[in-house]
């Protein structure tokens, strides 16, 4: 009968390593993302986040140092997978499609805590300077779609108005989240998508200074 060389079952061995430790620490992400932006940062604990993981709660200092690191990772993940859905470039007439899905929680990257979790403080200066940097950035991109650019002349108003678009969008997600109020709650992209033309078109839509 064949048998593995000591080489081959040593890597495999090494590959189920890796597996596994990405696997423990997606968990741990998952887990964590959920929780701060269910009850914030100073709300949850390690050891809630272990126990929903169902890992050992000592896994959290080997792969993320500590619970302000591992903060910092959820927000950088969010970050991430929300910029790729969000592209810089996005037109305007595209843009309320895109918000549409995300609110609905059915577009590229999208997860609804993760907007959840922008809005929750840590206390740890790098990781809240991570979701400040992150806001601003999503509400240059909404005013970029609207013509806005650092030296417009008339660019603190149409700024303003993105981040009222913006705020708006962050208000449905905390509805949709909290309040069970129908028929926003179940809301699929579809029945977003009209208001959120309307909202766009309203804010953005060049119309010259007033």
């Amino acid at each position: 009968m064949a048998t593995s060389s000591p080489r081959t079952t040593g890597e495999n061995s090494a590959g189920q390593r890796r597996r596994d430790a990405a696997g423990t620490r997606q968990l741990l992400l998952d887990a964590a993302r959920r929780r701060f932006a269910d009850r914030g940062y100073t709300g949850t604990t390690v050891r809630d986040i272990a126990d929903e993981a169902g890992v050992n709660v000592a896994l959290i200092s080997r792969y993320f140092s500590s619970k302000e690191g591992l903060f910092e990772a959820c927000l950088v993940g969010a970050v991430d997978e929300l910029s790729h859905a969000v592209a810089r470039d996005v037109s305007l007439e595209r843009l309320p499609h895109v918000i549409a899905e995300q609110l609905a929680g059915t577009g590229l990257g999208s997860r609804p805590n993760q907007f959840l979790l922008l809005l929750r403080s840590s206390g740890d200066e790098q990781a809240d300077q991570i979701r400040r940097n992150t806001v601003r950035s999503f509400a240059e991109r909404l005013a970029t779609a609207g013509g806005w650019r650092p030296d417009h002349p008339d660019g603190d108003r149409i700024m303003l108005r993105a981040q009222v678009a913006l705020a708006t969008g962050f208000g449905i997600v905390l509805l949709r989240s909290s309040t069970g109020l129908e028929p926003l709650s179940s809301a699929g992209p579809q029945d977003l998508l009209a208001p959120m033309q309307d909202l766009i078109d309203g804010l953005l839509r060049e119309r010259g200074p007033r």
